[in-house]
């Protein structure tokens, strides 16, 4: 049997489409509803075919629902929160996949009282946007945190996770301030610092004539790779999620100027030991099945 009949995506950019395609693969009798805030994104989805329907508004597409998922940037989750709230149907359980999960349950909580708000976070993507972006093999062997709120329905939690297996997922329950602490080391910390160093070669690329881009090593294209990612969601994210970004901020701060230390008094010992950790780290990212190490050149 099926977590849920008749599904409604909310937003679709990389992970929007790459959900309705996955759902699609996964699931082919689930009747699959999506909409989009832009009406060229909305016309190109109904040229894929990934849909059943392609609803004018969020409103139209949550008719009859019985799962909910908001695929748009955080910031705008109380609007379309509000768009929704009248249309959804008894027992309809209404998700997302943001980054940030603290904030998106009170806002989501606060928004539609009585209904059952199960926020999640599939941690998946690609520096792509647009519906052109998806891939139905995107969630596969990945993790999908799931941050019920205190009281939730355990049933509703329960096919909401089955939803997510069903597409490949691997699922992990965890409460939403932690998830925050988390996804800030493993995710909008670097982030952030990708995007402040991709940043400052732009700026030095006036000094160097173009020789920053010319000779890019393979460390600065991963940098770049990563602060090509949507800009309007990373804003969202380090808005929602400050507490925990510049706490981390402050310690990765303390750390460099360790590091720094360490470069100008020429201190190896310290410097060999912090890299003999890192590249450890490394392997058991791989172990995990969260990368692969094949030569990437060119990715």
């Amino acid at each position: 049997m099926l977590p849920f009949a008749r599904v409604a995506i909310i937003g679709m950019g990389l992970i929007g489409s790459s959900l309705a395609r996955a759902v699609r693969e996964a699931m082919p009798t689930v009747q699959l509803t999506v909409t989009d805030a832009s009406p060229a994104v909305r016309e190109r989805v109904a040229e894929l075919g990934i849909a059943d329907d392609v609803a004018d508004g969020a409103g139209a597409a949550v008719v009859d629902a019985d799962l909910v998922i908001l695929c748009v940037p955080v910031g705008a989750m109380a609007d379309v929160a509000a768009e929704i709230a009248p249309e959804l149907a008894p027992d309809t359980v209404v998700s997302d996949v943001g980054s940030v999960k603290e904030s998106v349950l009170k806002v989501l909580g606060a928004a539609l009282p009585g209904v059952h708000v199960i926020p999640a976070h599939p941690v998946a993507g690609t520096e792509k946007s647009g519906p052109d972006a998806g891939f139905s093999s995107l969630f596969k062997g990945r993790w999908c945190i799931i941050t019920p709120p205190q009281r939730a329905d355990e049933m509703m939690v329960e096919r909401l996770s089955e939803f997510w297996r069903r597409l490949g997922a691997k699922v992990e329950l965890m409460d939403a301030p932690h998830h925050d602490r988390v996804l800030a080391v493993t995710s909008h910390l670097p982030h952030l610092i990708a995007y402040s160093i991709v940043g400052t070669a732009s700026d030095l690329e006036q000094v160097t004539k173009a020789e920053v881009i010319k000779y890019s090593a393979g460390g600065f294209r991963d940098f770049t790779r990563i602060a090509a990612s949507d800009p309007v969601m990373w804003r969202d994210v380090f808005l929602n999620n400050r507490e925990a970004v510049l706490e981390l901020l402050g310690r990765f701060t303390e750390d460099l100027v360790a590091l720094q230390r360490a470069i100008r008094w020429g201190e190896g010992d310290a410097l060999e030991s912090l890299f003999t950790r890192t590249r450890a780290i490394r392997r058991q990212v791989i172990d995990e099945g969260q990368d692969t190490d094949k030569p990437d050149f060119g990715r």
